[in-house]
C-alpha cells in the first residue's frame, strides 16, 4: 500500500535535476510558495493538456505567489524538449529513478484502461513557504485539474 502524505506534514526532501541539467533542491524552494505536479510520461496527450493548462495559468498562480514544478520520469533532454516543444515556463525536474515520486505516494498501483498496472499516480501537491504540504491531491484528472487547483488556491483567472 503507497503511504499518502497528508496537509500539515513536511515535503520529503529532494534533490533532481532539471530540463537543463541543473540540480534544484527541495531548500531551494523555502520562502516561496509551491505547487508541484507529478505526471507520467513528457509529450503524451494528457500530460501535455496539464502542462499546457499550468502554462496557461501561471500569470495567475505566479500574481498568487506560487512558483509551479512539475515532475516526471522522464530524462532532463526529454523534459528540455517538451518545454520547448509546448512553449513551457516552469521547471520540469527528472526522477528516473521514481524515488521521489515513491517518497511523495505517487508511484503504485493504479488503473489503466481496466487493468492494473503500477505507475505514476497523476497528483498534486501545495507546499507553504517553509516546505509543509497544505494540498495534497492524489489521483487527479489531466484535463480541468488546474482550473479546480485555481479554486480551490483561490486564484482568479
Amino acid at each position: 500500500m503507497t503511504v499518502r502524505l497528508e496537509p500539515g506534514t513536511a515535503a520529503p526532501d529532494f534533490a533532481l535535476l532539471d530540463q537543463d541539467g541543473r540540480a534544484l533542491r527541495l531548500e531551494d524552494l523555502r520562502g516561496e510558495k509551491t505547487v508541484l505536479y507529478f505526471y507520467p510520461a513528457a509529450m503524451t496527450p494528457g500530460c501535455t493538456t496539464q502542462a499546457c493548462d499550468f502554462r496557461d495559468s501561471i500569470s495567475s498562480l505566479q500574481g498568487a505567489g506560487y512558483r509551479v514544478i512539475g515532475i516526471s520520469r522522464d530524462e532532463p533532454a526529454k523534459l528540455a524538449e517538451f518545454r520547448e516543444r509546448d512553449g513551457l515556463t516552469f521547471t520540469l525536474l527528472s526522477d528516473p529513478d521514481h524515488s521521489v515520486h515513491s517518497a511523495y505516494g505517487v508511484w503504485g498501483e493504479k488503473m489503466n484502461y481496466g487493468k492494473v498496472v503500477e505507475g505514476v499516480i497523476r497528483s498534486t501537491f501545495v507546499l507553504d513557504e517553509r516546505g509543509v504540504i497544505e494540498l495534497a491531491l492524489y489521483n487527479v484528472k489531466a484535463t480541468g485539474h488546474v482550473a479546480r487547483l485555481r479554486k480551490l488556491l483561490g486564484v482568479d483567472s
